[in-house]
């Protein structure tokens, strides 16, 4: 009898118990950021192409390469550009990261990308080399210009040769999907 009551609890309460196990495996920080991860990309779609009203007029933006050059955002100015801003202890950003590697793969000698933090250089390196990107990150020194912002994280822009601003992303996205291919495609014959 208390060997049908054991399988009759179980039955009654599995849902409980998968509830339980995974609020605690929540509580752990080592399992903690790989299911966010996990969860961020299942959930990934292709950001809206639909465009924005917003122009950049002044590109006078000052940021640092990994090995400390100054760079200005102003060799942007004319280009197609896909500007993001991420940290390595942001899942959104993590979750986003291999489409961003994927889009980078295929359009960066075309395109003018700009994958900007303001985490030490010496941790970006090692999240850079555990998971084999090779994206060119800048470390951010002041303030980006008007209306570019990035008061989440992830927030990516894909900013046309004019400044127009064609996708302005909060949260993580798909980045290598076929609209923003076609996007992309479409600015770089303008």
């Amino acid at each position: 009898m208390k060997e049908k009551n054991k399988k009759s609890w179980f039955k009654r309460r599995w849902g409980d118990v998968v509830i339980g196990i995974f609020v605690l495996l929540m509580l752990i920080p080592q399992t903690r950021m790989p299911i966010m991860v996990f969860v961020q990309r299942t959930f990934a779609f292709g950001p809206s192409t639909a465009g924005t009203d917003e122009q950049i007029k002044n590109y006078n933006w000052q940021m640092k390469t990994l090995e400390g050059k100054n760079i200005s955002f102003a060799k942007a100015e004319g280009e197609v550009v896909f500007l993001n801003f991420w940290a390595t202890w942001c899942p959104p950003c993590i979750a986003e990261m291999p489409y961003m590697q994927n889009i980078y793969d295929d359009y960066g000698d075309q395109v003018k990308f700009y994958f900007v933090t303001d985490e030490n250089p010496d941790r970006i390196h090692t999240f850079l080399a555990k998971n084999d990107y090779d994206l060119p990150i800048q470390i951010n020194q002041i303030n980006p210009p008007d209306p570019i912002e990035a008061k989440a994280l992830p927030t990516t822009y894909v900013i046309g040769k004019n400044g127009d601003i064609h996708i302005k992303k909060k949260g993580s996205a798909k980045w290598d999907s076929k609209k923003v291919r076609n996007l992309l495609d479409k600015l770089l014959k303008e």
